[in-house]
C-alpha cells in the first residue's frame, strides 16, 4: 500500500473578525480621535484666550479708575466723609459689567469701598496689595477657584496738581485698587464651543463613515478577486490563473499561489506518474512468468534443459518482482512522517570498506576497477542500515552504468560540522535535460538498459530520502559519455 501525504486542515476555532471591519475602524479612530482633541484643545485655548483678554480689559479699565481717584484724591475724600458719589457708581458699573467685584483700601490696609458692600472696614494684607503700596502693578489667575484679580496702586494727588501717571515713581501710594473677577461663565462657553464642535464632528464623522466605507470596498476589489480566484481553484480546478496585480502585495501573493499551485499540480503529476509506473513495474514481472508458464504448457516432451532453463528465468523474474516490492516496501516506510531512526555512532571509514567488499566481485565480473580514498578518520551519528543501502545505491549505480574496464573511484573526506562522500565513475553519464529527474521515482533515463541491469528505477529516489533523514544533502555533476560524480553531505552530529 503507497504512502500519499495529505494537507490537513485545521478546523477554525473561536471568533474571527473582518479586515474590512478592522480597517474601516481603525480610519475612524485615526481620523476622530485628532478631531476631539483638536477640538478640546481649541475650546480650552479659546477660553484661556478670552480670560486673558478680559484680565488686559480689567487692567485697562482699572488704570482708568485709578487716574480718577488720584485726580479727585478719592481715598483722602472718603476718609474725609465727603464721597464720590459719581465715581462710586463708575465702580459698581464697571464691576458689574465684568461680573465681578472691586474693593479700595487705604493706606492702612483697610476696605474703604466695596462693590459687593459686604467687607468695608475690613483689614486686607495679601502679596499682591504689599506689591501694590510698592507702586507695583499685578494680576493674578486661580484656575482652581475660577477667577483672576487685577491690583494696582493709587497714587496721592501731586502737589502741583500734575498726574501721577506723568511720573508715578515720584508720588507717594495712597491706596490700592483690587478687582477679581469670576471665570466660572467661562465654562459655559467652554461648554458651548464643544457643543457647536460636537455637532461639527458629528457632521465630520458620518462623512469619514462614507467616505472610509467606499475607500475600502474599493481597497478590498483586489482582494475580493483574489479570493474568487482562490475559490475556483478550490473547486479542483488548478489550471485556474492566479493573477491580481493592482498592488505589490496582491502581486506577492500572486506569485506565491501560482508557484504553490504549479507545485501541487507537479506532485499530483508526479502521483499518477507513480502510480502507473507502480503498476507498470509490477505488472511487467508478472507477465513475463506467464508468457514463459504458457510456454512450458505448450511444450509436449520438451527437454529437461529447457524446463530448467524458463525456470531459472522464472525465477529471476520472481526476484526481479521481489526487490520491486522491497523497494516500494523501503520507500513507504520512509515517507512517513515519523520514520524510525536508529543513530548511533560509527566509523565511516569502516563502513564504506564494508560496502565496497560486498560490491567489488560485482564489479570485477565487469573488470571494473573500485578505488577508495579516506582522507581521514570519520565518526559521525547515522542509522547504519539505511546510510549503507544508500552508499551502496550511488556504488552499485556507478558500477552498473559503466563501461567494461572503467573505474570507480570513492572517497571520504570530512570537516568540523560534515563528512562528504564522492561516488565518481567514468561510465554512460547523465545528459544534462535528465539530472533534475534522476531522484524522482521510477525515473530512467535508459528505459531499456535498466532493465537490462535489473534497475527498478527506485534506487536513487531511496539514497535521496535516506540522506534527507540524516539532514544531510546530495549532489549531481554528470556528463553525457564522461561519467558521473555524486557528491553526499551529511552532519557528523545528529539532532532530532
Amino acid at each position: 500500500r503507497m504512502h500519499v501525504p495529505m494537507i490537513q486542515f485545521k478546523k477554525r476555532t473561536g471568533r474571527t473578525f473582518s479586515l474590512k471591519i478592522i480597517l474601516a475602524v481603525c480610519v475612524l479612530v485615526i481620523t476622530m480621535i485628532p478631531l476631539a482633541v483638536q477640538a478640546k484643545f481649541m475650546a480650552s485655548y479659546f477660553r484661556q484666550s478670552q480670560i486673558e483678554q478680559e484680565m488686559i480689559e480689567a487692567q485697562n479699565k482699572c488704570v482708568i479708575l485709578t487716574n480718577k481717584m488720584m485726580s479727585s484724591d478719592y481715598i483722602t475724600n472718603i476718609n474725609n466723609n465727603t464721597g464720590n458719589p459719581a465715581l462710586d457708581a463708575e465702580l459698581n458699573v464697571t464691576a458689574n459689567l465684568s461680573n465681578g467685584r472691586i474693593v479700595v483700601i487705604d493706606g492702612s490696609f483697610k476696605i474703604i469701598r466695596d462693590t459687593f458692600d459686604v467687607a468695608k472696614g475690613k483689614t486686607v494684607v495679601v502679596e499682591d496689595v504689599l506689591k501694590a503700596f510698592n507702586g507695583e502693578t499685578s494680576s493674578r489667575r486661580n484656575q482652581e477657584k475660577e477667577y483672576y484679580s487685577v491690583t494696582l496702586p493709587i497714587y496721592k494727588k501731586s502737589s502741583a496738581g500734575a498726574a501721577a501717571t506723568e511720573n508715578p515713581s515720584e508720588n507717594q501710594v495712597a491706596g490700592v485698587l483690587l478687582m477679581t473677577v469670576s471665570t466660572a461663565n467661562m465654562n459655559l462657553l467652554e461648554e458651548e464651543v464643544m457643543q457647536k464642535a460636537g455637532f461639527l464632528q458629528m457632521v465630520i464623522f458620518c462623512i469619514v463613515v462614507c467616505i472610509d466605507v467606499l475607500l475600502v470596498s474599493l481597497l478590498f476589489k483586489p482582494f475580493k478577486r483574489l479570493q474568487q480566484q482562490l475559490n475556483i481553484v478550490a473547486d479542483g480546478n488548478l489550471d485556474q490563473e492566479i493573477e491580481v496585480d493592482d498592488y505589490k502585495e496582491t502581486q506577492d501573493i500572486s506569485d506565491t499561489l501560482s508557484r504553490t499551485l504549479g507545485r501541487l499540480k507537479s506532485v499530483d503529476q508526479s502521483r499518477q506518474e507513480f502510480v502507473s509506473n507502480v503498476s507498470h513495474e509490477l505488472k511487467t514481472p508478472i507477465t513475463s512468468i506467464r508468457v514463459l508458464a504458457d510456454s512450458l504448457k505448450g511444450m509436449e516432451g520438451a527437454p529437461v534443459e529447457l524446463y530448467q532453463e524458463f525456470m531459472e528465468d522464472i525465477s529471476d523474474e520472481i526476484d526481479r518482482e521481489a526487490k520491486i516490492i522491497d523497494d516500494l516496501l523501503t520507500l513507504v516506510r520512509m515517507d512517513k512522517s515519523s520514520p524510525d531512526m536508529n543513530i548511533a555512532t560509527i566509523s565511516i571509514n569502516a563502513l564504506i570498506e564494508q560496502i565496497l567488499k560486498r560490491l567489488r566481485p560485482i564489479a570485477k565480473k565487469r573488470n571494473i576497477e573500485v578505488v577508495y580514498e579516506s582522507v581521514r578518520e570519520v565518526q559521525a551519528d547515522v542509522d547504519e542500515v539505511k546510510l549503507s543501502l544508500a552508499i551502496t545505491n550511488l556504488v552499485e549505480n556507478a558500477i552498473k552504468y559503466n563501461h567494461e574496464s572503467g573505474w570507480v573511484h570513492v572517497t571520504l573526506d570530512a570537516d568540523h560540522k560534515f563528512f562528504y562522500v564522492k561516488v565518481i565513475d567514468n561510465g554512460v553519464g547523465i545528459p544534462a535535460e535528465f539530472q533534475d529527474h534522476v531522484f524522482d521515482r521510477f525515473y530512467r533515463v535508459d528505459k531499456a538498459r535498466s532493465r537490462e541491469t535489473g534497475g527498478t528505477g527506485l534506487g536513487l529516489s531511496i539514497t535521496k530520502n535516506i540522506v534527507l533523514l540524516h539532514q544531510g544533502a546530495i549532489k549531481l555533476q554528470s556528463k553525457e559519455g564522461e561519467g558521473a560524480t555524486f557528491t553526499v553531505r551529511i552532519p557528523l552530529n545528529y539532532i532530532p
